[in-house]
């Protein structure tokens, strides 16, 4: 490698490693707001917290790669055609092209990299993230329920005094308060001086065991005069047993996001052998539904075998011989079988479309892993001569064009990929619209920049803005 190759991977490295490692942090950041309703005040501890962020961080990736690619490369550029090292280079014989070698190189093995990170690692982190947040409750039962204060979990308000043990499962000074599944509101209240939270992580219900209290509950009267009693009843327990279903303690359907989210967590081969299955078993429920609708309609007894054409009945008209009630009731019975039809075709409809979009997401899943990859050599050919061109460098001007371009990628991604779902354009151009749009952006000012014209005028996008100054200023000065 030579001294020039060198000493631009450096200062790229640099840059890079910096803009990386900030971005990444926000996003995380980000990524704990989501999910702050699962995290704050469940008295988790700093292991747990720590596998929760990270079994989610990989997922930050995609995201935070192809920009970092962007930013680094528009400020390492705009830094060295501001200090006129690119002019020094050039003065010296060494083209831009010579410049961009070395880098382009590396962006490349990044992007390599990029494909295998999304190929493996996600997967395989995606799945740890799911379950983890599935089995947290399992791990520690109590996070649910803070002390001093009314929790929900389920149909269910639970208040307790003080917990103890190591996971908090022994609960002292315990109330709860029972909804009603009528929408009544809590008509039973239960209270008791000690309990104990029992739970494996082999079973999906949490054991709540209460150890002498009382059990009141409020009884609605038949007769409205006597619901001015307010009656109730009361009974003394020493021991009386509830079962809660962990995944409310999460407050998250765990079973409903493994379904959504299976596409996630498959490698490249998996997701093609799934995709296979899927499309396969389509089309046999697809058939089986045209057939049952082909059947439903009676037709299967009329038809000819060479021919489209109903058979004639024997009799002129069927009901001929029936009278005027009987004729009513056989319409009636006539509609009733189209309208059973017609709901059984939407309800039909409806299963086809969502296996439809569930094979939708798979290809997508398989393009977005070579998409990554791609977005990191385009974000490159794009930031690269767009900071030799603007020639400005530091966290000022390159931050604003960074953004401006990341967000109409990520945009652009984010949209197609939601039509691609719903069959409005093929999953192919769902995940590659974004890159295909800008792709040309890349090559236009690749090409300016090797031929060393920076006749690019961006004044579009400041004088909106000089405008409105203009505008205010003068307002200021007549009031």
């Amino acid at each position: 490698m030579k001294i020039l190759d060198r000493y631009l991977l450096k200062t790229y490295l640099i840059t890079f490693t910096s803009v990386f490692v900030i971005l990444f942090f926000i996003f995380v950041l980000q990524m704990i707001w989501l999910f702050i309703s699962e995290l704050a005040g469940k008295d988790l501890d700093f292991g747990l917290i720590l596998k929760f962020l990270m079994f989610g961080s990989p997922k930050l990736v995609p995201m935070v790669l192809p920009l970092t690619v962007l930013l680094s490369s528009i400020m390492t550029f705009g830094d060295l055609a501001e200090n006129y090292e690119f002019a020094a280079m050039k003065s010296a014989g060494i083209s831009f092209q010579r410049t961009m070698k070395g880098l382009t190189i590396f962006i490349v093995g990044l992007s390599v990299c990029a494909f295998f990170f999304a190929n493996n690692v996600i997967p395989y982190s995606e799945y740890k993230f799911i379950n983890f947040r599935k089995n947290i409750a399992q791990v520690k039962p109590a996070m649910a329920i803070a002390e001093g204060q009314f929790s929900t979990i389920g149909n269910i308000n639970i208040k307790v005094n003080k917990k103890s043990g190591e996971k908090g499962e022994f609960l002292e000074g315990v109330t709860i308060h029972k909804k009603s599944n009528l929408g009544e509101g809590a008509k039973t209240v239960i209270r008791s001086k000690k309990g104990e939270l029992i739970s494996s992580e082999k079973s999906n219900l949490l054991q709540l065991v209460l150890i002498d209290g009382y059990y009141y509950e409020d009884i609605t009267p038949k007769k409205y005069e006597d619901r001015q009693k307010f009656p109730f009843t009361k009974v003394y327990f020493k021991k009386y047993n509830i079962n809660i279903d962990l995944s409310k303690l999460n407050n998250i359907d765990t079973d409903k996001e493994q379904i959504a989210n299976t596409n996630n967590m498959l490698k490249l081969t998996e997701l093609k052998y799934t995709v296979d299955s899927l499309t396969v078993n389509y089309d046999k429920e697809l058939l089986s539904v045209a057939d049952n609708a082909y059947m439903r309609t009676g037709l299967g007894t009329d038809v000819q075998p060479d021919s489209l054409r109903p058979k004639q009945p024997k009799t002129p008209e069927l009901t001929s011989f029936l009278l005027t009630k009987e004729k009513q009731k056989v319409f009636e019975i006539a509609v009733s079988d189209a309208l059973s039809s017609k709901q059984n075709i939407d309800m039909n409809v409806l299963m086809l479309e969502a296996k439809q979009k569930d094979i939708n997401s798979h290809w997508l899943s398989i393009y977005e892993k070579f998409v990554i990859a791609f977005a990191c050599l385009l974000m490159f050919f794009i930031g690269a001569p767009l900071g030799a061109i603007i020639r400005k460098g530091g966290l000022g001007l390159p931050i604003v064009f960074a953004m401006l371009i990341f967000i109409t990628f990520h945009f652009l991604n984010t949209f197609g990929k939601k039509v691609a779902q719903e069959s409005g354009i093929t999953p192919f151009m769902g995940a590659w619209i974004s890159s295909l749009v800008l792709a040309p952006l890349a090559i236009y000012l690749t090409r300016k920049a090797i031929n060393d014209n920076g006749n690019i005028n961006f004044d579009f996008i400041t004088e909106p803005f000089q405008k409105l100054y203009t505008k205010f200023t003068q307002r200021n000065k007549s009031e």
